[in-house]
């Protein structure tokens, strides 16, 4: 996520030029060259940058040396409690990841690392939410606590809501409305889903469309389901298969003898 200390986060009017720049290479997948626009000789600059880098890891499996060289940077800058919190949250997003992912199995970092973010940023502080998001999808994909999961996920939702950042909103409304969905709960997940597609197609945020549309086709029925499929594989395509692990819910049903 961008940090809002960089001047928004280039996705209204009035926004620095340098943040418009940034969000719009992010949002079409291009994080190294939007990374590459960030100079790291501030705590703001670097933290942005190694959030940058990791998202890429996320979406695409690739780019971890450079990422950690990016978080280390950003941990050696931060000074206030706020800064060293955030470098805090980015490492545990990046060992989430690798986690998740099956890169390598850091999960007792992710999970301390999340630990020390909580006790640095205080509630109610811009990066509070951020970090509750992150800390459900700890306890949803690492935990496999979906109670824990949905609580987090809810104070991650108010705090975006507060903080009027739509980006956050988008996911809250996503892994909401899958926990939903997982309980057969549909008007809920379809009503989650399609929030979190609206905000995204409003945002511009591209690639994050194809998973929001895979999502809601989850929750619809046929033909809807195949259209918004469809629309997602064109997108997954355009972006040159990113993100990657889209490829197994993208994939045609296998036929049945």
């Amino acid at each position: 996520m961008a940090h809002t200390a960089m001047s928004g986060y280039g996705t209204t009017a009035g926004d620095d030029p340098l943040q418009t720049a940034v969000w719009r290479l992010r949002s079409r997948a291009c994080w190294a060259d939007a990374a590459a626009l960030l100079e790291p000789r501030t705590a703001s600059a670097a933290l942005q940058r190694a959030s940058l880098l990791g998202e890429r890891c996320l979406y695409t499996e690739q780019g971890w040396a450079e990422a950690e060289d990016a978080l280390r940077t950003a941990e050696a800058l931060a000074q206030s409690d706020d800064e060293r919190g955030a470098a805090a949250c980015e490492r545990g997003q990046l060992a989430y990841a690798s986690t998740l992912l099956a890169v390598r199995d850091r999960a007792d970092e992710a999970r301390a690392a999340l630990g020390r973010a909580a006790a640095l940023i205080a509630p109610g502080a811009p990066g509070r939410a951020l970090l509750d998001f992150r800390r459900g999808l700890l306890a949803e994909n690492l935990a496999h606590s979906p109670q824990s999961a949905r609580a987090a996920y809810r104070r991650a939702h108010a705090g975006a809501t507060a903080q009027d950042d739509p980006l956050l909103l988008s996911f809250t409304w996503r892994h909401l409305a899958g926990l939903a969905l997982r309980e057969g709960e549909l008007v809920e997940a379809r009503h989650g889903f399609g929030e979190s597609l609206r905000i995204r197609e409003e945002l511009g945020y591209l690639v994050g469309t194809a998973p929001a549309l895979a999502s809601l086709a989850d929750a619809e029925t046929e033909p809807e389901a195949s259209r918004l499929r469809a629309e997602a594989g064109r997108l997954f395509r355009l972006l040159g298969g990113v993100p990657t692990w889209l490829a197994d819910q993208l994939a045609p049903p296998a036929a049945t003898a």
